[in-house]
């Protein structure tokens, strides 16, 4: 059975109902043990609902304050002791849980992790680590999309080390593609960090392609994507924007011009195909990545199947051991003695 993961149970907008949810199908379909955090008498009730869920792993853990999604990250901490985001990590602090996952304030979440877990020797800043489908069928994975507004080359660099040891050990790739995202492809394009941060990815044993542009995230060229956190975040929230046009318009524009019964039916499974390999549900939450322990963060508009696929990932990261991993290569004296095989 996979280990216990705690869930911020309030996190979402809509809380507790997708996070109910989203627990009972993880419990169900995947066997994981979920802790639901909040207000007990209202986590209560709202379980109370599903007959079904007596007999899955889930329990909840009382906690008495919720931080909202306007609340200033470190005020927050200060102030709600008692929060689900604070009661959860500290369950996975004190060894009951293995992992824990919020769709919750960002900010709040971060800070967070950074108090309640530590960070692991020798990483200097955690990475928010976002993962997506691309064009070939296959998938990337961009950090950091929003954990650090301002970085150095240094920070690229670890985010480099930690986001390939993500790629490679949860989706079986030997050698991943690492790219450093720029405005050109040629060394010299860029600003000062991403021109320092190439200099220093060239001495890495990994399999470094060089710089990638924005087009290129979802072509299937490059696994692994590098970027300090305000470029990742524009660039990624810009993708997603032009994916809900996408989805829409082509709905839109389906519903227009089919008329006929048979080619309405075949058009609209075409498009459920469609719009599932573009639904950033599926992919789960980002980990942060960099913490000791194991913390996923997802959408605040997140629904039922996009907390059961982050409980899912969240389980698989501690199944594959990867802090430990990250923590090993990291500590090695030389990079170029850093594995590139998969863990």
């Amino acid at each position: 059975m996979p280990g216990v993961i705690t869930l911020d149970a309030m996190g979402s907008d809509r809380a507790p109902k997708p996070e109910i949810e989203g627990a009972i199908q993880a419990a169900r379909h995947y066997g994981i043990p979920v802790i639901l955090v909040g207000p007990e008498d209202l986590l209560q009730a709202e379980l109370s609902r599903y007959p079904a869920a007596a007999e899955l792993p889930i329990q909840i853990v009382h906690a008495s304050e919720i931080v909202t999604m306007d609340e200033k990250a470190g005020q927050a901490m200060r102030a709600k002791r008692d929060s689900s985001l604070r009661v959860g990590l500290r369950l996975v602090r004190e060894g009951h849980a293995a992992g824990f996952v919020t769709a919750g304030n960002t900010g709040a979440a971060m800070v967070a992790a950074k108090i309640s877990l530590g960070m692991l020797p020798g990483v200097a800043r955690p990475a928010l680590a976002a993962v997506f489908p691309t064009a070939i069928g296959t998938v990337a994975s961009l950090l950091d999309v929003g954990a650090n507004v301002d970085c150095k080359p240094e920070n690229l660099e670890q985010f480099a080390v930690m986001g390939e040891i993500y790629f490679r050990s949860m989706f079986g790739t030997r050698k991943p593609r690492v790219g450093l995202l720029s405005i050109g492809e040629e060394q010299s394009k860029g600003n000062e960090l991403t021109r320092e941060a190439y200099r220093l990815l060239q001495q890495l044993p990994l399999n470094f392609i060089g710089n990638v542009e924005g087009r290129d995230l979802y072509s299937g060229k490059v696994d692994v994507i590098v970027a300090d956190g305000f470029v990742g975040n524009v660039a990624l929230k810009t993708s997603e924007g032009v994916a809900n046009l996408v989805r829409t318009t082509l709905k839109e524009t389906l519903k227009a011009t089919i008329t006929r019964q048979v080619g309405y039916l075949l058009s609209r499974s075409a498009f459920s195909d469609f719009k599932k390999r573009l639904d950033h549900t599926e992919y789960g939450g980002a980990p942060l990545l960099g913490v000791k322990g194991v913390c996923f963060i997802t959408h605040g508009s997140s629904n039922a199947n996009a907390i059961k696929n982050a409980l899912r990932v969240a389980a698989e990261f501690v199944d594959h051991k990867i802090n430990d991993t990250i923590e090993k290569e990291l500590a090695l004296p030389h990079p170029a003695e850093l594995t590139s095989t998969p863990s």
